[in-house]
């Protein structure tokens, strides 16, 4: 059993300048303003559409992530409908399998210390997860029915792409104090990353 801690790698190149520039050109056809286009405009515009909500244009770039999470989290992540996604099965992924060490991994909640009493129940209790699952294996049960016995805290690992609009409301939502201590803990480090590429759009 492994227990490891959330995280993400952003798959799409990011390259600050160009794509302003391309949210810039979208905006500026509403306006057929192009000719203003100029040193530090993207800027000013992207600032002026933001100030008045009008977002359309940010639909014109998209940025894939992989997120590593539990399953809890992805549960509510999927229910973005602005997105694409593929994710790891474990209908088809055996676990029990060389390339996965032979053995389940985990996410440690976000909530639980370690070194507590409640590490410990939830350790045991993922412990006692990967003995069931892995013993239905050695019996026959196919991946896709003994997976019925895999908990929230499961690692899981998905590509989501979302365009700029759709990322700017997920953060909203998911790094609010009322979003789920486990979500908090992968949104939140991960709109710190937008905001460091895109800062004039995840910024404010």
């Amino acid at each position: 059993m492994r227990v490891i801690e959330p995280s993400f790698e952003i798959l799409t190149p990011v390259d600050t300048e160009t794509v302003m520039r391309h949210i810039e050109l979208c905006g500026r056809v509403c306006y057929k303003s192009e000719g203003n286009i100029g040193e530090g405009s993207a800027e000013r515009l992207i600032k002026h559409m933001l100030d008045r909500r009008h977002e359309s244009p940010l639909e014109h770039f998209s940025i894939s992530v992989r997120i590593i999470c539990d399953r809890g989290v992805s549960h509510e992540w999927v229910r973005h409908r602005i997105a694409s996604y593929s994710q790891e099965s474990t209908r088809y992924c055996n676990y029990a399998k060389d390339k996965f060490g032979s053995e389940l991994t985990f996410i440690k909640p976000a909530a639980i210390d370690i070194g507590t009493e409640a590490y410990s129940i939830w350790a045991a209790a993922m412990k006692d997860a990967e003995r069931s699952y892995l013993d239905m294996l050695k019996i026959g049960v196919a991946p896709e029915n003994a997976r019925s016995v895999l908990p929230n805290s499961l690692k899981t690992e998905f590509v989501c792409t979302m365009n700029l609009r759709e990322w700017r409301h997920f953060f909203a939502l998911r790094t609010a104090p009322a979003a789920h201590p486990d979500m908090r803990a992968v949104a939140c480090k991960l709109r710190e990353e937008f905001v460091r590429l895109l800062p004039a759009i995840f910024g404010r």
